[in-house]
């Protein structure tokens, strides 16, 4: 017999992995642009805080919430570091410095314990300065488009699969704000990266990672919204207009895009 508990975590994981991978197929078959908008969707996130207001009420909702918007940050530095990065150099160096990167704002962050009154201005500052850095970077794309290799798919589920275990085992342990941060782990992005760059080449693959900043931007201000409804609205409420503003901020800047685009 299955323990209840261990059958419940494995329907969780399994779950989650299932969303990513899924999403995240759909992303390696479209151009730069698509493939940013579909991995800053909270394919991965989205699950995990699911599962977090199962078993948590929305005052600890709301507390992850202001951790998720400090790791936010950090996957903008991810960002930043890996595209700069993927124009000289493979893909193992440019992964690890880009985590390296991230492990180190977040760690900064979570010492600072920067209230919501702070988070919030810098969030839109950070993005569009960042953004407008990555600019060069935007539209460089593969000359083929090869083969995924074998791995591929396991290797995004059982990432996944294993950040929603590790989140809902251990958040009554680390309690919201780093329950916030693993939730939103940059496991899309580090993943995109790991299977991308090989085959596609390292500046069509930041390409993909530096459309994704206006995507990540949109869901800063998702997670900030959650923060500020949890409690008055309750989670399920919250989380569900979260997750309405970072799919009408994606279509909005896929909107936009399509019409800067020169008519030929």
């Amino acid at each position: 017999m299955i323990d209840p508990g261990l059958g419940l975590l494995l329907m969780k994981m399994a779950v989650a992995a299932a969303i990513v991978v899924s999403c995240s197929l759909l992303a390696e078959r479209s151009g730069p642009l698509l493939a940013a908008m579909i991995a800053t969707l909270p394919i991965s996130a989205g699950p995990v805080y699911v599962f977090l207001a199962l078993d948590h009420d929305a005052a600890f909702i709301s507390a992850s919430a202001l951790g998720s918007m400090s790791s936010n940050l950090s996957n903008a530095g991810l960002s930043l570091v890996y595209v700069l990065l993927a124009q000289r150099f493979g893909t193992v160096i440019c992964l690890v410095a880009a985590l390296l990167t991230f492990f180190l704002i977040v760690s900064g962050l979570h010492e600072l314990a920067l209230p919501f009154a702070v988070l919030l201005p810098v969030t839109p500052v950070v993005f569009l300065i960042l953004h407008r850095i990555v600019r060069p970077y935007l539209a460089a794309r593969p000359a083929i488009t090869p083969r995924r290799p074998w791995y591929a798919i396991p290797l995004r589920a059982v990432a996944v699969a294993a950040l929603a275990g590790t989140v809902t085992t251990v958040s009554t342990r680390v309690g919201p704000a780093w329950s916030g941060v693993l939730a939103t782990f940059p496991i899309v992005l580090s993943s995109l990266i790991a299977i991308l760059q090989p085959r596609i080449g390292g500046p069509a693959s930041a390409a993909v990672i530096a459309n994704s900043l206006l995507g990540l931007l949109g869901f800063g201000f998702a997670v900030a919204l959650v923060h500020v409804t949890a409690v008055p609205l309750g989670s399920w409420a919250a989380l569900g207009l979260g997750l309405l503003v970072c799919v009408l901020w994606n279509l909005g800047l896929m909107s936009l895009a399509r019409r800067r685009r020169p008519i030929s």
